[in-house]
Parts: structure tokens; C-alpha cells; sequence
């Protein structure tokens, strides 16, 4: 049996998780999310918590049973408290601003960059720091993976946008020919 998915996920007060027609619904203080649920993985909520039951041990049914449990239970963590995600800009002259429905970024190119924020995350900017926040986890680690895709950190001066406490492992440049 898995051990993660043989753990069953409490319902915290104030939120609601419904079971229909394959799809896991779960209402909250901070939103509502629905979810597939996988093929052939059972899923019972009584007593305020949600059960997770496999038809057999064969490898891809003892995945997606680990896989729906976290599932379940990020979306309940998600509407009761949230997702973050930091990510730091290093450089000289980088900047990013949020305009509205778009976050603005000045990365060193001829022209700045200009991402589009999806629905259901806020993006914050403050000195040369972006948060983004929001109640899927998928969505909010997405998002901050493509904004650092954009100009990821370069090893040779360390240059980009990384993740907050991401370690960016230099190497030595050029050795002097003389």
C-alpha cells in the first residue's frame, strides 16, 4: 500500500470537498477548485476526512494513488491557506513592475518583457522581489517557472531571475592567456 496515499486527508472547518460525475470539487475561504480525479482510484469523504482506496498493487494504479491523495489535499491547503512563491531578480538594471494584468520585466534585452497573469494568481513586486501567490499550487509554481525561464541565472556571474534561496552554483571564467 502506498504510503501516502493509504493517509487519509482531514477536512478542516469551513471547507467543503464534493465528489461527482469524477471530478473533486473543494470549496474554501479562499476559493473554490476542481480536479479529474484518476481512473480507478476510489475516493470516500465521511467523518470530515477523505479516503483513498486502489483496485490493485500493479505500478501505474499504486502511482496515481499517491498522486490523487496529494492532489486532494494541496487543493484543501490551497483554498484554506494559499500558495507562495518568491522568486529574486539579480542584475544591473533588471526590474519588474506589475501593470495591471501583466507583470512588466527589464532584463537586459532591447525591449522589456511583458508576461500575462493568469486568472486566480496575484502578482506583487517589491524592490527585486515578485511574489506570486494563489490557491493551485500546479498554477502558482507554473507561472513563477515560466517567469524564470524567461532569464534564468547564468553561472558565470550569476546573473537572472532565480527562486528565493535558490543557490546558484558560479564557475571560474576564462583563465588569463599570458
Amino acid at each position: 500500500m502506498s504510503r501516502i496515499g493509504r493517509r487519509p486527508v482531514t477536512i478542516p472547518p469551513g471547507v467543503t470537498v464534493a465528489l461527482r460525475d469524477g471530478e473533486v470539487s473543494v470549496k474554501g475561504p479562499k476559493g473554490t477548485l476542481v480536479q479529474r480525479t484518476p481512473a480507478g482510484i476510489a475516493i470516500e469523504i465521511a467523518d470530515g476526512r477523505v479516503r483513498f482506496t486502489r483496485p490493485d498493487d500493479q505500478t501505474p494504479t499504486r502511482a496515481l494513488h499517491g498522486l490523487a491523495r496529494a492532489s486532494v489535499a494541496n487543493m484543501i491547503a490551497g483554498v484554506t491557506k494559499g500558495f507562495v512563491r518568491e522568486l529574486e531578480i539579480h542584475g544591473v538594471g533588471y526590474r519588474a513592475e506589475v501593470k495591471g494584468k501583466r507583470l512588466s520585466l527589464a532584463l537586459g534585452f532591447s525591449h522589456p518583457v511583458e508576461v500575462e497573469i493568469p486568472e486566480g494568481l496575484a502578482v506583487s513586486v517589491a524592490e527585486n522581489r515578485i511574489k506570486v501567490e494563489g490557491s493551485d499550487r500546479a498554477r502558482v509554481g507554473q507561472f513563477a517557472s515560466d517567469v524564470r525561464k524567461i532569464r534564468a541565472p547564468e553561472p558565470y556571474k550569476g546573473k537572472g531571475i532565480r527562486y528565493l534561496g535558490e543557490r546558484v552554483r558560479r564557475k571560474v571564467g576564462k583563465a588569463a592567456v599570458g
